[in-house]
């Protein structure tokens, strides 16, 4: 028989792994309260097109990465890859445009990429997304950042730096994408494969670019950050004023394009201060104000971010964030002998009752391999239930831990006793 393993790119989360993302979803929720955010849950697979339009047919996304079915109503889906056209779909096709705007949305979900797995990066991995749409203040670029560095400093995550860019808007961006192009022309061969296709397709990730190959020529190239339009300019020095109000750690990155073609104005992404080539983006984002349009709804200005929980946990275990195994039981009711399971039963639904946590143990075994077991399960105490302590309608109370002598009470004041023993400490 075969044993099988989970599939390549995918990891189970056991149980040593649990308080990491439970810490993580704790921060989420908390993070988004304070900034007056919604939860929204979007499906895991949506109508293709909604990535195709959305993220752009040239991205790696829709390009290499996304999982395309045909169901047997013979419709085209994809499992979600990110989060951003999902909602935004949402907000359209239920009408949250005529919601008080703007609307601050927040999701986890699973995203879904066939990529090469990387540490901290899986084909099926879970993004925290934030979105704010109808706004095209700056003050609320500045506010979506400052929420995702927040969310970082809860969870113990130091030393990290906000690269912050500008993408410029649609028409004044197309005038330096030719100088882009001129500039790379002489030097096309000597690119990347991805490079040398994105050229003519969408010069401008040409400087998102990762390959060694291209890395020379990136620096050299001209910078879009220093040629912005008026309003431009004026939205990107806004956002930078803000953020320095905040107190976020940012740094302009002329560079800094982002790998979606959505994405106008601002643009962002926060790296490790260790991370010299910003390869280990924790989260970012940036402005979509033509997405709406794209996927047919009406011109709404929108921003969010991006940020993967398993890529998070890498950097809290990094920042030396640890935590102690949670005990499985804080009761272990040891039984042994005819008559003594029943009595275990209800010894257990009346501790539950009282919010105790409690398991029985295995009856067939000994009392000392059950009190090992009790032992392994950090449980702080035991309620042992022979023959015994069953004919004289007793049940002892054993300490596991700490001080205190093992002591008979009835049994039905044992979940009782149980409890005040507990919470004296």
């Amino acid at each position: 028989m075969p044993r099988f393993q989970a599939p390549r790119g995918t990891q189970d989360v056991l149980p040593a792994m649990q308080p990491y993302w439970q810490a993580v979803l704790d921060a989420v929720r908390e993070v988004a309260r304070l900034h007056g955010f919604q939860r929204v849950d979007t499906p895991m697979f949506e109508d293709a097109g909604v990535f195709e339009k959305g993220s752009g047919d040239t991205t790696d996304i829709v390009e290499k990465e996304m999982y395309v079915f045909e169901d047997r109503g013979g419709d085209r889906l994809a499992l979600t890859p990110e989060g951003t056209p999902a909602i935004v779909r949402a907000y359209l096709e239920h009408g949250m445009g005529s919601w008080p705007q703007p609307v601050r949305l927040y999701t986890t979900h699973p995203m879904f990429r066939y990529d090469r797995p990387q540490k901290g990066r899986y084909r099926q991995h879970t993004q925290f997304d934030a979105e704010v749409l109808g706004s095209a203040d700056p003050l609320v670029d500045a506010e979506v950042i400052t929420m995702l560095w927040r969310l970082y400093g809860m969870l113990g995550i130091r030393g990290i730096t906000v690269r912050l860019g500008s993408l410029d808007d649609l028409e004044p961006r197309r005038a330096y994408v030719e100088r882009l192009k001129e500039y790379y022309r002489p030097f096309l061969g000597r690119l990347s494969e991805d490079s040398q296709r994105r050229f003519e397709r969408n010069p401008l990730r040409l400087l998102d670019s990762k390959d060694e190959r291209d890395l020379p020529y990136k620096e050299a190239a001209p910078k879009l950050v220093d040629q912005l339009s008026p309003a431009a300019r004026e939205h990107h020095e806004a956002v930078q004023a803000a953020l320095a109000a905040a107190g976020v750690r940012f740094a302009v990155d002329p560079l800094l394009v982002r790998g979606l073609d959505y994405y106008n104005r601002t643009v962002f992404e926060v790296v490790p201060d260790d991370d010299e080539r910003a390869q280990g983006t924790i989260g970012g984002g940036g402005r979509y104000d033509g997405l709406v349009e794209l996927l047919g709804g009406p011109p709404t200005p929108g921003i969010g971010f991006g940020t993967g929980i398993e890529r998070i946990i890498l950097e809290m275990q990094k920042n030396g964030v640890v935590f102690e195994p949670a005990p499985a039981a804080e009761a272990f009711i040891v039984h042994r002998g005819e008559g003594s399971g029943p009595a275990a039963v209800r010894l257990a639904a009346a501790l539950r009752d009282r919010g105790i946590a409690a398991v029985i143990g295995e009856g067939g075994r000994s009392f000392k391999a059950q009190l090992r077991s009790a032992n392994a399960a950090g449980a702080r105490l035991a309620l042992i239930i022979g023959e015994d302590e069953l004919a004289k309608g007793v049940a002892l109370l054993k300490p596991l831990e700490g001080e205190g002598e093992q002591a008979a009470v009835p049994l039905e004041q044992a979940a009782e006793a149980a409890e005040a023993r507990l919470r004296a400490g």
